[in-house]
């Protein structure tokens, strides 16, 4: 605690030692760093209503502004209203900010242009027409990495009260997609000796990354302290350095940021918090990453060779194998030549899990929330396996050869060892996104044990893999089983393609799933294309022609389809959309058409992270007698997103007075909207439009 106080002190000294040049340069004439201009979503606004206005900040280039906590060196903003009568102007909602570290000392800053928006609220008194002239005075403060400067300045805008129309709805909808979303659930605190501990509701499957928690509430927390960030269930467990007050205060107020530009805003009161979890913060795959004995080790490093061997056996690694028993089967009774094109297999098996580990490891540390088979979360990495896949398919079903794969030679030549190296890689690839028995207890022991432990983890798992063949190689009498070469060979790889060829529909369906009708329909066409290319090339083989002419168009249908290929998955609402009360997407238009119908209307808003939503989702909304209500009073059903802050979805929420989710919305058949309860139940449900 002495050590934190003398820290704000420095914070504090430091900052005056940044403002000397500016108090110098006091009287000299100057513009300001940060400009600054008051803009308004209507330049109309309807009386009895309330519209949203903005002040922006522009920093000059190398200079940025602070959050409403500045952190431990900063100076919050202020801004002094004149307004007209009949107006009144709510508190500025301020965008998640970024960290900055200068000389140990933490800063709460934005960099380039931002926006604090606010809502203001007009009588229903005021008349048409009238001018509502919006002034205010601020204060703020500008930073370079070396000086600060105080700065002020008026700003101001010009409405008339009118209809209420919007007329900046784009750049709106951009400030409002950097504002953080109410959590709308009550986060919990407790101070354990100098450790302020923290759980936050937030859902075990929702996405984050680099997570990170601003204190809103001053002197709580040591700012410049490393915050160690786990997931226990549903919860986010963050531990920190404690500051004087965190002992005394009732509630800590703040801001959990869960990606670029995305945060929730929460309130947490005292109460009993779990035990850390999986750690997902930067700073705890630092210092805080599981000590290893010898008995986690083994349990760990057994139970990844165990699981590596049972995944031999799994669908989704039998076809990429089969190659594998091909060139045992073709191998004969060359000892040497075994042995050596199984060390070679063995080898391409462990080097990819050994790269996949160390990139897992390297993202996690970044913060972002990866997790086993992260790289199959990238469309262009499914194209590419999609497109490898059906070329693998077609060499087994013989529309071209090629000697790598096929064996052509002696087995234990350079050709059979590299392709046997190259065997290896790609099952294990394709292998990693499949989970078996005893590898989740290994592979999350991987994440938390030391570095140098974790690797050995992912190594065991590329040795299990290959175990099987190794075993063969070096027991004789195992190996003289296998049938020996012959014509059932030929049947056999052409037998083997019909897996390769699910596979690849396999593939295709995922690629549908992340990128929508157009990346499955450009996965399809570029596999077609290299089917042609590779029938051109097996007709020159058969002809005695080099095959390495049709390669070329072939090299570039895959450069293409890589390129071409969407990065947006479709629209999330459409996880919503249908379900056990058909659901149709939200939108004020289709609102709109359904009320004019004459059809009643239950419209709710919701969002992945959001736990107050998938409870009343699991304990209400997906009940069969809720359906069936529905279906029989003909209740329409819409459903809006709010996961990935939908600057639309959040105006409408806006409109109806809540600022989050959830939000459940009942139109009458003959009525206006009824705002239920944010706990739902089946009673609820059934008794609307009864």
């Amino acid at each position: 605690m002495r050590f934190s106080a003398f820290k704000t002190l420095s914070g504090v000294f430091a900052a005056f030692l940044l403002l000397l040049p500016a108090i110098a340069a006091a009287q000299l004439p100057r513009e300001n760093a940060i400009q600054t201009d008051l803009l308004a979503e209507t330049l109309s606004p309807a009386p009895g209503q309330s519209f949203t206005i903005a002040i922006r900040m522009l920093p000059d280039e190398g200079w940025h502004g602070y959050w409403l906590n500045p952190g431990e060196a900063g100076i919050p903003n202020s801004f002094e209203w004149e307004l007209p009568d009949g107006v009144t102007v709510g508190e500025l909602r301020y965008p998640v900010p970024e960290r900055l570290v200068i000389s140990g000392i933490m800063n709460y800053i934005y960099h380039g242009e931002y926006a604090m928006l606010a809502e203001v609220m007009l009588d229903e008194g005021i008349a048409p027409g009238t001018a509502l002239p919006l002034r205010a005075q601020g204060q703020w403060l500008a930073c370079t990495n070396e000086i600060c400067v105080p700065e002020d300045g008026a700003i101001g805008i010009d409405l008339q009260v009118g209809s209420g129309e919007i007329t900046d709805a784009a750049q709106f909808d951009g400030y409002r997609a950097h504002l953080p979303r109410p959590l709308g659930s009550e986060a919990v605190f407790e101070v354990v000796g100098d450790t302020l501990r923290l759980a936050i509701p937030f859902p075990q499957a929702a996405d984050i990354s680099a997570p990170y928690f601003f204190a809103e509430t001053d002197r709580v927390l040591d700012y410049s302290a490393a915050q160690r960030i786990s997931r226990n269930g549903d919860m986010l467990i963050i531990e920190v350095s404690a500051e004087s007050d965190a002992e005394t205060v009732d509630r800590i107020e703040g801001l959990i940021k869960i990606g670029e530009h995305d945060g929730l805003m929460l309130a947490a009161v005292p109460g009993g918090v779990p035990a850390a979890g999986e750690l997902v913060s930067p700073d705890s795959q630092t210092d805080g990453r599981m000590s290893a004995d010898i008995g986690t080790v083994l349990f760990a490093l057994g139970g990844a060779i165990l699981g590596g061997v049972l995944l031999n056996i799994l669908p989704c690694v039998f076809p990429i194998l089969s190659l594998k028993a091909l060139s045992l089967a073709k191998a004969g009774g060359e000892e040497r030549a075994v042995r050596r094109d199984a060390l070679a297999y063995t080898a391409g098996v462990i080097i990819v899990c050994l790269g996949l580990g160390a990139a897992l490891l390297a993202l996690r540390a970044g913060g972002a929330a990866a997790g086993w088979a992260f790289q199959l979360q990238e469309p262009r990495m499914i194209m590419f396996l999609l497109l490898l896949v059906t070329a693998i398919a077609l060499n087994l079903a013989g529309l071209f050869e090629v000697p790598s794969f096929t064996g052509g030679g002696r087995f234990a030549d350079k050709d059979g060892a590299t392709g046997s190296f190259f065997t290896g890689a790609l099952a294990a690839f394709v292998a990693t996104p499949c989970t078996g028995p005893f590898m989740a207890a290994a592979l999350g022991a991987a994440l938390v044990v030391p570095t140098i432990v974790g690797m050995a983890i992912f190594a065991g798992l590329g040795f299990g893999l290959a175990l099987p063949f190794l075993i063969l190689a070096y027991v004789p009498g195992l190996r003289s089983k296998l049938p020996k070469p012959g014509p059932w060979m030929i049947r056999f790889r052409h037998l083997m393609a019909v897996p390769m060829f699910l596979t690849a529909l396999a593939l295709g369906w995922i690629l549908g799933r992340q990128t929508g009708v157009n990346g499955m329909t450009l996965g399809i066409a570029a596999a077609l294309g290299i089917a042609l290319m590779l029938w051109w090339a097996g007709n020159r083989q058969v002809a005695g022609k080099r095959a390495w002419l049709p390669m070329i168009p072939a090299m570039l249908v895959t450069l293409g389809a890589l390129a071409m290929v969407p990065q947006s998955a479709p629209a999330e609402a459409s996880a919503y959309e249908g379900g056990a009360l058909n659901a149709e997407s939200f939108s004020e238009d289709r609102l709109a058409a359904l009320r004019a119908e004459g059809r009643s209307v239950f419209v709710y808003f919701t969002a992945d992270w959001c736990i107050t939503c998938k409870a009343n989702e699991a304990g209400a909304l997906n009940r069969a007698a809720v359906a069936e209500h529905f279906e029989a009073q003909n209740i329409a059903v819409l459903v809006g997103d709010w996961t990935n802050g939908d600057p639309v979805i959040g105006r409408f929420i806006e409109s109806h007075g809540r600022s989050g989710v959830p939000l459940y919305l009942y139109y009458g058949a003959d009525g206006g909207p009824e705002i239920l309860p944010q706990i739902l139940t089946v009673g609820l449900l059934t008794e609307l439009a009864g």
